[in-house]
């Protein structure tokens, strides 16, 4: 049966300055544990630790600029662009253009605090 998520949750973000995460879907506001879905909203200069998670994240960029390091490269995925990375890839994420961005982020399985391994 199909069921309305009325509102997200936001939910406490990693990085300075801070960012907004809206969860749709996943632990917190829909109580799924296989798929989290979100909008994420991060201002001019964020930026977050590295981290080395154990679930795949799928992010499109819907306003301004993301920039993704891995260990090899550093990307930038801009507007109607999207990136994948991989569980158990080291990454970190930061939006230092002047615009920020505003991203929806898919992660498989569903984001949790105990499977990010942050660096700091």
């Amino acid at each position: 049966m199909p069921r309305l998520i009325a509102t997200p949750t936001v939910v406490p973000a990693a990085g300075r300055p801070p960012k907004v995460i809206e969860e749709f879907f996943g632990r917190l506001n829909s109580q799924t544990a296989v798929v989290s879905i979100a909008k994420m909203t991060s201002p001019p200069g964020w930026r977050e630790a590295g981290q080395t998670p154990e679930f795949d994240e799928y992010t499109i960029v819907l306003k301004g600029e993301l920039q993704v390091e891995t260990r090899d490269s550093v990307l930038k995925v801009g507007i109607g662009q999207a990136i994948v990375v991989n569980a158990g890839e080291w990454v970190r994420y930061a939006t230092p253009a002047a615009e920020g961005a505003e991203c929806i982020a898919v992660c498989l399985p569903a984001f949790s605090p105990s499977t990010v391994h942050g660096d700091e």
